[in-house]
C-alpha cells in the first residue's frame, strides 16, 4: 500500500511515496543531488556525506538525503508540506567542505588515471568544490590489492565509498572484500589478500566513482573521448544483456553494460565484459578452399563457386550455431530448404518442442524473478549459464524467496533446498500437494542440461506440470543466444540434428563450433573464428562477429533485441546474411532480397512478433503430453564458463581465467 506524501523541494511541490529517500524524491523533482556512496541498486551506507541537503524547520544542520525518508519529515507550522532546499548557502558550504575533506588524501593522478574523463570525483569537484585547499599535510598512501587479472587497483585513490564491498557482498554473493581500520587508517581490502572469485566482479569497475578500481586489460589503451560508442546486445549467453561497445578505429577497446531493468538491470558478466580480445585473435579474414587435403586461401568468387558446385544436386543440411543472428539463420533456412534440404538449430540435442513457443521460450519473463516467493531450478546452474540472472535470483532470495534445486549441487551464492540429482527427484516434486504455494507468485526454471537426454521433452512436460500444479510461470533458461530466434523462424527438423544430417552429402555449418561432424560429408563452414568448425571444413567463408554486423537476437524469455554494428569485420570477411545471399545466386536458388531491410521485411511477414523490438510477445502453446521420465541424472549445460564459444576460446584472458578456476579446484591446502 503506497503512502503518498507532499514535499516541497526548492519551491516545487510534488507528491511521492513516503518510503522514498530524499535523494530519490529530489530525482523525481528533476533536481540533481551529488553522491559518491549512494547507488540505487545497493544498500544505503550514508558514508560520503556529499548528498547533504537543508531540511527547513529541522535541526540547524544539513541532512544526508540518501539516509532520510520523506515520511521522517515534519510538516510546517500550518500544516504545509515539509520543505527541502538543495541549493541554499548552508548546502553549498557543506558540499564544499565535504569535497575539501575528500581531496585531502586523494592523489593528483588525473593525467595518468584511467578514470580520467569519466570520473565522478573530477566532475563533482568541478561542480561543487572550491579552487583551493587549506591542507598542507602530506597525503597518506595505501598498498594496492591484487584482486586478480580483471580488476586493477590504485587504493591510494580510494575514497571509502564502499560500493565495491556492498556489490560483492549483496549482488555477487562473495565475501572477500571489506573495510578494516578506523579514521586515517581505514582502508578497503580483501580477506587474507585473496583474489576475487566471481564471474560478476568486473561490475565494481563501473561502480567505483574514482580511479581506485580500473579495468586491467583496458589499462592505458584509450581515453573515453577517443572512443566511438555503440549501443548493442551481448551474445555470450542467452540473457541478451544490453551493452555498449567502445571502439577506437577498427578495434573494440572495451565493453560496458547499459541499463535495462527487464533484462540485466545494469550488470554484465565478466565474459561479456572482457571477451573483446577474442574478437582480434584467430580470426578468419579470407575465404579458404580445401585442395588435395589442405586448406588454401581463395578469392570470394572461387570459394562461392566451390561451395555452390558442391551443393548442386546434392542432399544438403544446414546447422545453425549459437551466435547467429536471426537474419542469417532465416537466410540459411530459405537457401537450404530451397535446395530441398533440412536445417537444425538445436545442435546440442536439446529436446525443444517445434512450433510451441510456450514450450521452448517458457511463459515467464526475467522480471518475474523479482517478485517470486518460490523458485524451483531444474537441471540448471544459473551461476555459470547466466550469471546476471543468477544475481537476480539471489536478490529474490534476499527478499525472502525459497529456492529448490533438482540437479548437480553447486555454489549458487544463495541457500537452496537440494531435492536430488536425477529424474526420480523431479517426479517426487510432482506428487506433492501445493495448496499453500499457489497463492504466492512462483517460478520454475528449466536449464538446457535437463533437456539434452532422450527424455528431454518428458522433463519439459514434467516442469510444465509442476508449474501448473504450483500456479507458477515457467522460464526456459537457454545457453545459446541464437536459439529462441532460430526456433521462432522454424529452423528445426523433426527428429533433431541426427535426422537433419542423416544421409546429407553437404553440410552447411553456420558457426556451429560445438558439434563433431563425421567424415564423409562435404562441409561448408561460415563463421568468424578458426575454431573446430573451420578445421573440419572443405570450404571456409569468413563471416562477421556479433560486434561487426547489425542483427536481431531473441533472448531466453522471447524478447527480440537489435544488435548494432560497432566495428567492421577484418580483411575480406563479410556480413553473414550477405554471404548467403551471394551464394544463393551461385547455387541457382536465389533469395528474394538485396538488402538487410528487405530481408527483415520478409522475415517479419513470416514471423510478425519479431517486429516488436524489446517486447516479450505472447507465448502460446499447448502443454506437452506427460511421457515417462528416464533414469538419467541432470548434467550441467556449461562445463567451463569462460570457454563456451569460439570468441571466448580465442581470448587469452578467458583462457587465463579458465586455468585459474581449474587451479583453485585442484589446489592443495597448506596442511596437505
Amino acid at each position: 500500500m503506497s503512502d503518498l506524501r507532499k514535499i516541497n523541494i526548492d519551491g516545487t511541490e510534488i507528491e511521492v511515496d513516503g518510503a522514498m529517500t530524499l535523494i530519490q524524491a529530489c530525482e523525481e523533482a528533476g533536481v540533481e543531488i551529488p553522491r559518491f556512496c549512494y547507488h540505487e541498486r545497493l544498500s544505503i551506507a550514508g558514508n560520503c556525506r556529499m548528498c547533504l541537503v537543508e531540511v527547513v524547520g529541522g535541526p540547524p544542520k544539513p541532512a544526508a538525503s540518501c539516509a532520510m525518508q520523506v515520511r521522517d519529515l515534519r510538516p510546517g507550522p500550518e500544516g504545509q508540506a515539509p520543505q527541502v532546499k538543495t541549493n541554499s548557502p548552508m548546502v553549498k558550504k557543506a558540499r564544499e567542505g565535504v569535497m575539501e575533506f575528500m581531496l585531502i588524501n586523494h592523489p593528483l593522478d588525473c593525467p595518468i588515471c584511467d578514470q580520467g574523463g569519466e570520473c565522478d570525483l573530477q566532475d563533482q569537484a568541478m561542480a561543487y568544490g572550491v579552487d583551493f585547499s587549506r591542507f598542507r599535510e602530506p597525503k597518506r598512501a595505501v598498498d594496492d590489492l591484487d584482486l586478480g587479472p580483471l580488476v586493477g587497483t590504485a587504493m591510494t585513490r580510494c575514497i571509502s565509498c564502499t560500493r565495491c564491498v556492498r556489490f560483492t557482498t549483496e549482488v555477487a554473493g562473495i565475501t572477500q572484500m571489506g573495510q578494516t581500520g578506523r579514521g586515517e587508517d581505514a582502508e578497503i581490502t580483501s580477506y587474507l589478500n585473496e583474489t576475487l572469485q566471481s564471474n560478476l566482479q568486473g561490475n565494481i569497475i563501473d561502480l567505483c566513482p574514482v580511479g581506485a578500481l580500473t579495468s586491467k586489460p583496458y589499462a592505458f589503451t584509450a581515453r573515453p573521448w577517443e572512443l566511438t560508442k555503440t549501443e548493442t546486445i551481448d551474445v555470450m549467453d542467452a540473457l541478451g544483456s544490453n551493452i555498449r561497445v567502445d571502439t577506437k578505429g577498427r578495434e573494440v577497446m572495451r565493453i560496458l553494460p547499459r541499463n535495462h531493468d527487464g533484462v540485466n538491470e545494469e550488470w554484465i558478466s565478466d565474459k561479456t565484459r572482457f571477451v573483446w580480445d577474442g574478437l582480434r585473435r584467430q580470426r578468419l579474414d579470407r575465404p579458404y578452399v580445401r585442395v588435395d587435403g589442405k586448406l588454401k586461401p581463395a578469392t570470394w568468387p572461387e570459394a562461392l563457386a566451390a561451395a555452390a558446385n558442391a551443393m548442386k544436386g546434392k542432399k544438403v543440411a544446414g546447422l545453425i550455431g549459437d551466435l547467429v543472428p536471426v537474419e542469417a539463420a532465416f537466410a540459411l533456412k530459405q537457401l537450404v530448404e530451397g535446395l530441398g534440404g533440412k536445417v537444425e538449430c538445436r545442435t546440442d540435442n536439446a529436446r525443444l518442442p517445434i512450433g510451441n513457443r510456450a514450450g521452448y521460450a517458457g511463459t515467464a519473463t526475467i522480471e518475474d524473478i523479482d517478485t517470486a516467493k518460490f523458485i524451483q531450478l531444474i537441471g540448471t546452474n544459473p551461476r555459470d549459464e547466466a550469471p546476471v540472472l543468477n544475481a537476480r535470483i539471489r536478490k529474490a532470495w534476499l527478499n525472502g524467496a525459497q529456492i529448490g534445486l533438482v540437479g548437480q549441487p553447486a555454489d549458487l551464492t544463495y541457500e537452496y533446498t537440494h531435492v536430488g540429482t536425477d529424474r526420480a527427484a523431479l517426479e517426487s516434486l510432482l506428487d506433492k500437494d501445493y495448496g499453500a504455494v499457489k497463492d504466492a507468485p512462483s517460478l520454475v526454471i528449466v536449464g538446457q542440461g535437463a533437456l539434452r537426454e532422450a527424455d528431454g521433452l518428458a522433463v519439459l512436460a514434467a516442469a510444465q506440470k509442476l508449474a501448473a500444479d504450483t500456479g507458477s510461470k515457467l522460464l526456459v533458461l537457454h545457453t545459446a543466444s541464437s536459439r529462441v530466434g532460430a526456433m521462432d523462424i522454424g529452423a528445426v527438423t523433426e527428429g533433431g540434428m541426427a535426422a537433419a544430417i542423416d544421409g546429407a552429402e553437404v553440410i552447411y555449418n553456420l558457426g556451429a563450433d560445438e558439434v563433431e561432424i563425421d567424415a564423409g560429408a562435404f562441409v561448408i563452414y561460415q563463421g568468424s573464428h578458426g575454431d573446430r568448425g573451420a578445421h573440419r571444413a572443405d570450404v571456409i567463408l569468413p563471416g562477421a562477429a556479433y560486434t561487426e554486423e547489425n542483427g536481431l537476437f531473441v533472448n531466453t524469455e522471447g524478447r527480440p533485441q537489435l544488435a548494432m554494428r560497432a566495428a567492421f569485420a577484418p580483411g575480406e570477411a563479410k556480413e553473414n546474411w550477405a554471404i548467403l545471399r551471394a551464394l544463393s545466386t551461385e547455387a541457382g536458388a536465389k533469395l528474394g532480397y538485396d538488402s538487410l531491410a528487405q530481408l527483415r521485411t520478409s522475415l517479419v511477414a513470416e514471423v510478425p512478433h519479431l517486429a516488436r523490438i524489446d517486447e516479450v510477445a505472447e507465448k502460446d502453446g499447448e502443454p506437452l503430453t506427460q511421457d515417462k521420465l528416464g533414469n538419467a541424472g541432470f548434467l550441467p549445460a556449461v562445463k567451463d564458463f569462460y570457454l563456451t564459444n569460439p570468441i571466448a576460446r580465442a581470448s587469452t584472458l578467458m583462457a587465463e581465467l579458465s586455468a585459474g578456476v581449474k587451479a583453485r579446484a585442484t589446489g592443495k591446502l597448506a596442511a596437505e
